[in-house]
């Protein structure tokens, strides 16, 4: 994904609209599996500003994957429980 403008119009500006454009773009492109290509002034710098934003995705997956294998979804809800 390339990232090529952030533009907020000015009165709405300062609002961290730019930001959650940023967080909904990266949260795309990291669920297509696509690497970002930052174009955008703004957006090279919010990777700057938040360089483990991407590792902190990468952990949750990590996470995400472990519990599905503990837990597999073909469990009954009584697995592990008490009666």
């Amino acid at each position: 994904m390339t990232i090529t403008r952030t533009d907020v119009p000015e009165p709405i500006s300062g609002r961290g609209i730019a930001a959650d454009l940023m967080r909904a773009a990266l949260n795309a492109a990291r669920s297509a599996g696509w690497k970002v290509v930052p174009h955008c002034s703004y957006a090279a710098a919010y990777l700057r500003r938040h360089p483990d934003e991407e590792e902190r995705r990468h952990e949750d997956d990590l996470l995400d994957e472990a519990l599905e294998e503990s837990f597999p979804a073909s469990d009954s809800p009584s697995v592990g429980g008490s009666t």
